[in-house]
């Protein structure tokens, strides 16, 4: 699966960016989707993640209340809707397609999971 995100963009704290994630594939919709993001000296972070049927299957802590993420199988699309945004949250976020196809277990699902990365889209939180 080619992915391509979007969306990224300088925003002041406190304010909202949505981020869109584009498959290029129809099998897009087999796959659960994931978030990323990596800060300067930091290691990459496992954001949010979406079932292949449009779950939302985790949110890591600090997100939680302030990031949605969706999808939308008829546009090979997913998004992460990141409102109340922090100086922290600054990061280059990435998408990235479940290995697997139709993965009806999620308690275990964590990075190494995930493959198809597509590029990275820069989002910078101003305080």
């Amino acid at each position: 699966v080619q992915l391509q995100a979007s969306g990224g963009g300088l925003v002041q704290a406190g304010g909202s960016l949505r981020l869109s994630c584009a498959a290029s594939e129809r099998t897009f919709s087999r796959y659960a989707m994931g978030w990323f993001r990596q800060a300067p000296g930091k290691e990459r972070e496992f954001v949010a993640a979406i079932s292949w049927s449009g779950g939302p299957i985790y949110y890591t802590d600090s997100v939680k209340g302030r990031f949605t993420i969706f999808r939308d199988n008829t546009k090979n699309t997913v998004y992460l809707q990141m409102n109340s945004l922090k100086p922290e949250d600054t990061a280059v976020y990435y998408c990235a397609a479940d290995r697997e196809q139709y993965r009806r277990d999620y308690e275990q699902i964590g990075p190494a999971d995930f493959g198809s990365w597509g590029q990275g889209t820069q989002v910078t939180v101003s305080s």
